[in-house]
């Protein structure tokens, strides 16, 4: 059993190490923020599916675009 939750604290400390996860973190920022702006203009909270489609349809290729050309490219490190 103690090896089992060392295990699982191992993968768990790999997963947070990897660019994919990191990635991950960064777009999930992105969409929080986008999400509370959104909801500032609306006066109610638009909701995060809401929030997450608009973010996709509207930023995410120029947010990954600018994320590349600052940091070399996706998977570079």
């Amino acid at each position: 059993m103690v090896n089992d939750t060392e295990s699982q604290r191992e993968a768990q400390a790999l997963l947070q190490n990897t660019t994919l996860y990191r990635e991950f973190l960064a777009e999930r920022e992105e969409i929080l923020r986008h999400k509370w702006l959104e909801s500032e203009k609306a006066g109610r909270d638009v909701g995060f599916d809401a929030a997450l489609m608009d973010w996709i349809t509207h930023h995410r290729s120029g947010w990954r675009s600018a994320r590349q050309n600052r940091e070399g490219g996706f998977g570079s490190r």
